[in-house]
């Protein structure tokens, strides 16, 4: 019977030791491979064959053991969004799951739905993460960030509106994005404006601070602004469209492009005209806005790359001491279509 079957059938852990005598090779070596190690010089063959036994062994390494011996875990902890988030942030946060994991770091997600600031921080310090990345569900609040770091944290970063004293931020400017799509509509004459404010739950972190910016461009031109509430439902969607003359609007900035979209269909099946009655502008310059007609007007907006974050995340971790440093998340700017 081999080795690994023995293991099987008695249910034993496999250790490193039986990794080495299957691989021939020292446990030093065995942790070197395993662990990524890049100051030791250990030949490819020996690795591949290190790799070979721990895979047929079923070994993996110890994750409390290796955080021992280095101080500090790997493990670099994301709350969970508790709203639906579009595909733009679907993919940087993607994009951030992978360059974290090719620093070496564990990425764990963690549901914090029904705690509110303090408490979702003791149970994220819990788990002794070497950071935690703060993707706005959670407004961190500064105990909360000293909790974290005296329970072992030695990155925390928000990403959201505003910077949290003694972390690092990622400062995502809403009203921003509210502001441009306004001005465009302005600088198109529209004098009229209606912002739609999705009804689902969580979603005032973005559509508030949009809505101010809408407001802040209309100002200058003494154009009015009309706040719309809107399920993203058809049925919603087309009973607005309904009195949509009523409201006496010529421009409407629809939080993003899904939002748009699903208004300015249900405003072409109640016989708007788009451009000529109302302007559409959208917002994350998604591929599905370009291939409507008319093509949508958007909000592209530029952010920071996931693996700009994760250099920031190590880069924390290596540096616990440095100053929190806020960055810009987003810049962003109009792609004009035919729809406005």
């Amino acid at each position: 019977m081999s080795q690994s079957r023995k293991h099987s059938a008695g249910r034993s852990v496999p250790t490193s030791a039986d990794v080495a005598r299957l691989a021939g090779v020292s446990r030093a070596t065995v942790s070197y491979v395993l662990n990524n190690t890049a100051a030791v010089r250990i030949s490819e063959p020996t690795r591949r064959r290190v790799r070979e036994a721990a895979e047929e062994l079923g070994y993996v390494p110890h994750a409390a053991a290796r955080s021992l011996r280095a101080g500090h875990s790997r493990m670099v902890l994301l709350p969970t969004a508790h709203v639906p988030i579009g595909p733009l942030y679907s993919r940087f946060f993607n994009d951030l799951q992978w360059a974290l994991r090719r620093l070496d770091y564990t990425v764990v997600q963690y549901g914090s739905v029904g705690l509110d600031a303090d408490e979702a921080a003791r149970a994220w310090a819990e788990l002794r993460p070497v950071a935690v990345v703060s993707l706005g569900q959670v407004e961190l609040t500064p105990s909360g960030v000293e909790l974290l770091k005296r329970s072992g944290a030695r990155a925390v970063i928000t990403v959201g509106p505003q910077q949290v004293p003694g972390a690092h931020a990622l400062v995502m400017d809403q009203s921003r994005v509210g502001r441009v799509a306004g001005a465009h509509l302005v600088e198109r004459g529209r004098r009229a404006l209606g912002v739609v404010m999705p009804e689902e739950p969580g979603l005032e972190m973005f559509s508030g601070p949009r809505l101010e910016g809408v407001r802040a461009a209309a100002e200058e031109v003494g154009a009015t602004v009309v706040p719309l509430p809107l399920a993203y439902e058809e049925e919603a969607a087309n009973e607005l469209a309904g009195r949509w003359r009523e409201l006496g609007l010529d421009g409407v900035f629809g939080y993003n492009d899904e939002y748009a979209m699903l208004l300015m269909r249900a405003l072409q099946d109640a016989g708007v005209r788009i451009p000529g009655e109302t302007a559409v502008v959208g917002s994350d310059d998604l591929v599905l806005g370009r291939l409507l007609r008319p093509r949508l007007s958007t909000v592209h907006i530029d952010m920071v790359v996931g693996r700009e974050l994760a250099e920031l995340v190590d880069r924390a971790v290596r540096e616990p001491d440095a100053a929190p440093e806020p960055q810009e998340l987003l810049a962003s700017r109009v792609v004009h279509r035919e729809s406005s």
